[in-house]
């Protein structure tokens, strides 16, 4: 992998793989999409079972992304989010951010072999989410499904703040995440019910919610929503809510003044 882009000028047709993390971040720690290194093989297989697919195209009707925009799928893992969003909006420019390099070249694997890049372009840069592979102002869209959780609530705020710095005026953040344990409620627009997590946490899908022991304390009350605003973006608020393995997601959107 080499450095990433930093600007919209940069983005070429097809699929191209990059590596952001400089030698002072070499040994920092992350949570792997399956939680251990070692289970990344079954991480698609998993995402299947569990119909992960549906959180994923709600996700892209949520953000309502246009076409030609420029798109930043933070905690992307093997690619799924970002290839529906080119399966929804095939000549969008889509940047996958991942600290898991595995995971990375295991979603340029797929997205050569579906031909992504005859219209659009994918991006996948290794890499961290306090600090974003992209140009002041230099995207339209930010999205994150399922992975804010993973993150400790200082990294969160750095996260945030980016947001501020690498949104166009008038850009959005969808963010889908877990809410916290003993929140859940039918307090969004959507009460849908699914069965799928792509980042498989272990557990029976029917006995055990996912995420119990990350970071989903930060998301209580309206926590997301206080995070945006608090960095300086407006109109944050929930706009959908669903169901995935007993757990209950909501769906946050702010935008940048």
């Amino acid at each position: 992998m080499s450095r990433p882009p930093q600007g919209p000028d940069d983005a070429a047709r097809g699929v191209r793989l990059f590596d952001d993390v400089r030698p002072d971040e070499a040994d920092r720690a992350y949570l792997p999409g399956m939680s251990s290194a070692w289970k990344m093989p079954w991480y698609d297989v998993q995402s299947w079972w569990r119909h992960a697919g549906r959180l994923h195209r709600r996700t892209v009707e949520v953000a309502g992304i246009q076409p030609g925009q420029r798109v930043l799928d933070v905690g992307c893992g093997t690619g799924n989010l970002a290839l529906t969003v080119l399966r929804a909006v095939p000549d969008a420019a889509v940047t996958g951010l991942d600290p898991d390099g595995a995971a990375l070249r295991r979603a340029a694997r797929k997205a050569r072999r579906r031909r992504v890049g005859r219209r659009g372009s994918l991006t996948l840069v290794r890499g961290f989410a306090d600090r974003l592979p992209a140009a002041d102002a230099g995207i339209d869209h930010v999205l994150s499904s399922l992975a804010l959780h993973h993150v400790p609530l200082d990294e969160k705020r750095r996260f945030a703040a980016e947001l501020v710095r690498v949104l166009r005026p008038g850009g959005t953040v969808t963010i889908a995440d877990l809410d916290a344990p003993g929140h859940g409620g039918e307090h969004g627009h959507d009460s849908g019910h699914d069965s799928g997590h792509d980042h498989g946490h272990g557990g029976h899908p029917h006995h055990r919610e996912i995420g119990a022991n990350q970071h989903r304390d930060d998301n209580a009350d309206g926590g997301i929503q206080r995070l945006l605003t608090d960095a300086g973006l407006v109109d944050a608020r929930e706009v959908a809510r669903a169901t995935f393995m007993d757990t209950p997601v909501m769906w946050v959107q702010a935008r940048r003044p």
